[in-house]
């Protein structure tokens, strides 16, 4: 089988392309290596099944070739970060929405099977925990760029499923719950690299706002295999799907496991979200998913939990910063 995957050199769509290749399949990664890194995927330059190219999805004849050839398509390439999505929004706009609409374009007109990830960020401000994919989606004033990456997610979502409406295109929507583990790193504010990075060196760990919000992390290795089974399904053509772990952590919580399982020093210091993102940021105070849906359809059930999501991460770091980290063992 000839796999697609767009964005194949982040974090999770590197560790897709490691999934596919060991499965035996031909793998090409397209990647302009704006968010991604080629260091994700150096490891396996050079195997006969794999090709990277470094370009664009927005390349339109390239993406058309591509598409055209491959028997499965995973569009994992997207603007990452809420740090990011506040200093560059018309980039994660732009970036996002015109990217599916080359990709689904293709794909409906060479009937190709195609995931598209969006993101828990549309359930935006609702109330309603746990997240359920047909809840009503409630975001933020226009004004407030918090909102831009999930009202263009959610612009994503409408045509995906507007394809399938129209032409019957094999299409799965998938809602990420903050996925992490090895690979990942804090560039662009998530939480987990940053906190453990700072709990190996002994350092502060920076927390936005007052701690009490809550996440739930999934860990990489069990959403890939969640998009794998989801995009062998014909029965989620169609469909919204969420994808993550429903384990509910505190941020305060998660630091505090982070400086435990590091056996760290460090102390955890508060920093309102106005000096780390501008005036006006907006956060929801819990985000939850419910996953029936997952579990009904493809028998999901994660098997990784979060001491295990903070100890790879951990484990990741002091193989390849040693001199950066502290001693201590995980």
């Amino acid at each position: 089988m000839k796999v697609l995957i767009t964005g194949g050199a982040g974090f999770v769509g590197s560790h897709l392309a490691d999934r596919f290749i060991a499965d035996g399949h031909e793998v090409t990664v397209i990647d302009d290596l704006s968010t991604g890194r080629y260091a994700n995927v150096e490891h396996l330059e050079g195997h006969k099944s794999f090709r990277l190219i470094i370009d664009t999805v927005l390349n339109e004849r390239l993406m058309e070739e591509l598409i055209r050839e491959s028997d499965r398509v995973f569009h994992m390439a997207s603007a990452v970060g809420v740090r990011l999505i506040m200093e560059r929004p018309v980039k994660t706009i732009e970036t996002i929405f015109h990217g599916t609409d080359v990709v689904l374009r293709f794909c409906s007109r060479y009937r190709k099977r195609v995931l598209v990830p969006s993101t828990s960020e549309v359930y935006g401000k609702g109330v309603k925990v746990p997240f359920s994919e047909d809840d009503d989606l409630l975001t933020g004033a226009t004004d407030k760029h918090r909102w831009a990456y999930a009202c263009a997610k959610t612009l994503d979502e409408f045509l995906a499923l507007a394809h399938w409406k129209e032409t019957q295109l094999p299409v799965v929507v998938v809602r990420l719950f903050n996925t992490v583990g090895p690979r990942q790193t804090g560039q662009y504010g998530m939480v987990v690299p940053r906190f453990v990075r700072a709990a190996l060196r002994n350092e502060p760990i920076e927390v936005h706002g007052d701690g009490t919000q809550s996440r739930c992390f999934g860990h990489v290795s069990d959403v890939v295999e969640g998009l794998v089974r989801l995009l062998e399904t014909p029965a989620c053509f169609g469909e919204v799907i969420n994808l993550g772990n429903s384990e509910e952590v505190s941020i305060n919580e998660l630091a505090q496991r982070a400086i435990s399982l590091t056996a760290s020093t460090s102390t955890i210091n508060y920093v309102p979200y106005g000096e780390v993102y501008g005036p006006g940021f907006e956060d929801m105070q819990r985000r939850v998913p419910n996953l029936e849906k997952a579990e009904r359809m493809i028998g999901y059930k994660p098997t990784r939990m979060l001491n295990d999501i903070i100890n790879d991460v951990a484990a990741e770091f002091r193989r390849s910063r040693p001199e950066s980290t502290n001693d201590a063992t995980v």
